[in-house]
């Protein structure tokens, strides 16, 4: 690797037209009161293809220090970002969540229940609800499903929502989103009973969460997912600058209002933000939920930044038996060259979401029989 080659900037700076004079070894950076610069605080814009060497130059310290509170990860081929496995930690939390349910159910024969209603008849929906269907019963959860037609009227829709709201078996309901486009959204999710919204769409729940000294009952699965997985790679949140790219309802909004609540600095990027490059180089962590593929280039990133990258977008791939392969809205190969650690994807923030599900689901049948 390119850290273990170069222990100074030197060899670097002959191909970087930063200067006009050669750089000296970190170690004797010195700023205008003779105080040893540390390399995480030098910062530079990148001009030429020594970009990524010089990256990994300023990034090796850094990681150095960080390696300790980062669980064990798979390192990136040629790279220098771990790898924030959201595969693995999804399944840790399953087996907590599975061991928890047998407890409930051996201590006062409860087993938490999942109601799941999906209208309409698109794949995408139908293999999420065949998803969380499969991971309901591996943790003990049982499910419920509801599949109404595309063209069922919206009171359908909230009969079923109220006869769910009514069953003490069902601790969770769920409305696969998008809906048909002649239903009110708003609507229906607002029908669904605070006490189960698992899925944290709920205006109460979002108004707790935005609230300080409020606690919501739930809290929206692919956020709650994205701050799981900082937890438990111990990457450090509070006092930290952190950019969220995106502003949806359903990731965007709740993860910066979460990252807040962990006292970190947060700017939110959107269609109309200026400068959007500068200001996530600025950021420790960065959290795309954009829904544009490979938006975020290596250049946008702070070296060492920690990346969590929602996005899921098909791209063209004529060597894909599919025709087409998943990527992130974060170029993960550019990202990993700068970033200390990533989520890759497939397999990060996704399987997070249905494992966050599942907790939420669980939350719930405790809550609501006050086991503990």
């Amino acid at each position: 690797m390119a850290s273990a080659i170069f222990t100074d900037c030197s060899s670097a700076t002959k191909a970087v037209a930063m200067t006009s004079a050669r750089l000296p070894p970190l170690s004797k950076l010195k700023d205008q009161q003779g105080a040893v610069i540390s390399p995480r605080s030098i910062s530079f814009r990148p001009n030429s293809r020594s970009y990524s060497l010089l990256n990994t130059v300023l990034y090796t310290t850094r990681a150095m220090a960080s390696s300790a509170s980062l669980s064990p990860v798979v390192m990136a081929e040629d790279s220098s970002a771990k790898i924030i496995d959201g595969k693995l930690t999804a399944k840790q939390i399953r087996d907590e969540i599975a061991i928890e349910i047998s407890r409930m159910k051996e201590s006062i024969g409860v087993v938490p229940g999942l109601a799941v209603i999906l209208v309409g008849d698109r794949k995408d929906s139908a293999t999420y609800v065949r998803n969380k269907k499969k991971a309901c019963e591996t943790v003990g959860i049982k499910s419920f499903e509801v599949s109404l037609p595309e063209d069922c009227s919206e009171q359908e829709v909230l009969t079923y929502i109220s006869k769910f709201n009514d069953d003490p078996s069902v601790n969770g309901i769920l409305v696969q989103l998008p809906l048909p486009s002649h239903m009110n959204e708003q609507n229906i999710l607002n029908a669904v009973c605070i006490e189960k919204d698992v899925d944290g769409f709920h205006p109460l729940n979002i108004g707790r969460l935005a609230m300080r000294g409020r606690d919501p009952l739930f809290v929206p699965c692919t956020p709650k997912g994205c701050i799981e997985l900082l937890h438990r790679y111990g990457v450090e949140i509070r006092g930290k600058r952190a950019v969220v790219i995106g502003r949806s309802n359903i990731v965007g909004m709740p993860a910066a209002m979460l990252l807040q609540r962990e006292d970190a600095t947060v700017t939110i990027i959107h269609s109309r933000t200026k400068n959007a490059e500068e200001i996530t180089r600025q950021a420790d962590i960065v959290i795309a939920a954009v829904g544009q593929a490979n938006m975020v280039k290596g250049s946008w990133l702070k070296p060492g930044a920690v990346v969590i990258d929602v996005g899921i977008n098909p791209v063209e791939d004529s060597s894909s038996p599919r025709g087409y392969r998943l990527v992130g809205d974060v170029c993960y190969e550019e990202a990993c060259r700068v970033a200390s650690a990533i989520t890759p994807v497939p397999g990060g923030v996704g399987p997070m979401t249905i494992a966050m599900l599942l907790s939420n689901t669980l939350d719930s049948a405790k809550r609501v029989h006050n086991f503990k």
